[in-house]
């Protein structure tokens, strides 16, 4: 196995892993920081047009903080999304992680069918014992043939 060449595996002795992962150029942290220095410039922005006479400034600043807050937090909760596919021994494990939701599916790694999807755009499927994942949404559509190709090439060796 270890004589196979892989473009997104990442191969650990007879152990070989996916990680895909959602692109994100801001981790949660860094937004964080982000928001809290917004906040501070805007209410001291506002504080300021208070204290000559402005008095609907810094109630708008406090909406708008409120409403970048909502959005921020969103982003943040799915900056981590990404799916984990993991081959050991007879087993293929699928973990999909989804807004802090972990979704876990096990596969005898023998009984596993990897069909790409119908139309170009659409999601790999992994089938096995009467269940189905669908992976590769955070890989470009036009790869998504090759990493099927590569995970089935990964389950036929032994």
């Amino acid at each position: 196995m270890t004589n196979l060449v892989f473009r997104f595996a990442t191969v650990q002795g007879q152990n070989i892993q996916w990680f895909l992962r959602r692109n994100c150029s801001v981790t949660p942290r860094q937004l964080g920081w982000l928001y809290l220095s917004l906040c501070v410039v805007s209410l001291l922005i506002g504080m300021a047009f208070w204290i000559h006479g402005a008095k609907l400034v810094l109630p708008f600043a406090w909406a708008e903080l409120i409403a970048v807050g909502a959005a921020f937090t969103v982003y943040a909760r799915h900056a981590t999304d990404g799916e984990t596919i993991r081959l050991a021994g007879t087993q293929l494990v699928v973990e999909l992680e989804n807004g802090g939701k972990l979704q876990r599916s096990e596969f005898r790694r023998d009984r596993v069918r990897v069909e790409p999807g119908a139309a170009d755009s659409s999601l790999i499927e992994l089938s096995a014992q009467g269940r189905t994942v669908h992976i590769g949404r955070f890989v470009r559509p036009e790869l998504r043939p090759m990493l099927a190709r590569e995970i089935r090439m990964a389950l036929r060796s032994a």
